[in-house]
């Protein structure tokens, strides 16, 4: 029977971490940012969010990887803002388009717990913080409470990969499944596009710390992922040498089992409509894609997410409608 890791992380040892992150926002340094500010007194820089954190949506995803979605749906918790400012975001209007003073209010820990456990009462089969690399601290605070209400299924962070690794040790023994999007290798393409040159080495050094913490994804027999990494990148237009580099490092660094979905869905969001990056304001080939799919697979990365759920999972949703 799969035991979440929480579960079996000493209270003493989770009040430490909350109150340790909780302190560390008096002189934020939650990502890389390193802003400094005092998020305690509600102040607040890059990420727009002060104290408390602002969650856009909370709701069953079906539109999630099949491990992570399953025949339930995962529960995914929507963070508004945002500490990088892709250009593309296909998120805009909750990442980088909300004026602070104009997005709804910060919710507490315990109002956070309260939408954990009403996924899990919905049959969700796991938590699915989105965006949470801004406050990590709140997450922390908000997963301590749910435990006590009786929170018992896995956890997903599901993350830019733009996370300091201060946050990242933090959520050791916390997190069940990290899911980081790796969008950019080059510093280059970073800054143009991301709004973050540094972004490429935090990246590999989140995931990196990520896939020691959680190891290669675990997939339960009904086809639903218990815990691990999985890996998102999604394929840009023009930008196949970007797609290599990262599977390169992938493939080197955490291995040809690690769990890899290549993401084609890409389409001109945000700033691009404004026609300011014409390189990107395009759909992404069917060419491109099979390109991208092709250097994983010469690279020897066996686990990629092909989106064909398992017989039995397939059944078990039949069963559940």
């Amino acid at each position: 029977m799969f035991r979440p890791t929480y579960l079996m992380l000493p209270r003493e040892e989770l009040r430490e971490r909350v109150a340790r992150g909780v302190a560390s926002l008096e002189d934020c340094r939650a990502c890389p940012r390193d802003c400094g500010v005092n998020r305690l007194e509600d102040k607040w820089s890059a990420c727009k969010t002060g104290r408390y954190a602002v969650v856009s949506s909370y709701f069953p995803h079906f539109g999630e990887e099949d491990c992570l979605r399953g025949w339930n749906g995962s529960g995914t918790i929507f963070f508004a803002h945002c500490n990088l400012r892709c250009v593309f975001c296909q998120n805009w209007n909750i990442s980088q388009a909300i004026k602070p003073n104009r997005s709804p209010p910060g919710s507490t820990p315990r109002e956070i717990a309260s939408m954990m456990l009403e996924l899990q009462e919905r049959g969700c089969h796991n938590i699915n913080f989105v965006t949470p690399e801004h406050v990590v601290p709140q997450v922390l605070e908000s997963v301590a409470k749910a435990i006590e209400m009786g929170l018992v299924i896995p956890i997903v962070y599901n993350t830019s990969a733009y996370d300091a690794l201060e946050s990242i040790t933090l959520m050791e023994g916390v997190v069940d499944i990290y899911m980081p999007d790796f969008k950019y290798w080059s510093p280059d393409k970073s800054r143009k596009y991301l709004k973050a040159a540094d972004y490429p080495e935090a990246a590999r050094a989140a995931i990196a710390e990520m896939h020691r913490q959680v190891g290669n994804l675990v997939v339960s027999a009904d086809g639903v992922a218990k815990r691990g990494l999985l890996l998102r990148h999604l394929v840009m237009p023009g930008e196949l040498d970007e797609t290599r580099a990262i599977l390169e490092w992938v493939a080197s660094r955490l291995g040809p089992e690690t769990y890899v979905n290549l993401m084609d869905q890409y389409h001109p969001a945000g700033s691009v409509c404004d026609e300011k990056y014409p390189e990107l304001n395009r759909p992404l080939r069917s060419e491109e894609f099979l390109a991208a799919m092709e250097i994983a697979c010469e690279l020897g990365l066996r686990r990629l997410d092909e989106r064909r759920p398992t017989a039995r999972l397939r059944r078990r949703r039949a069963m559940a409608r």
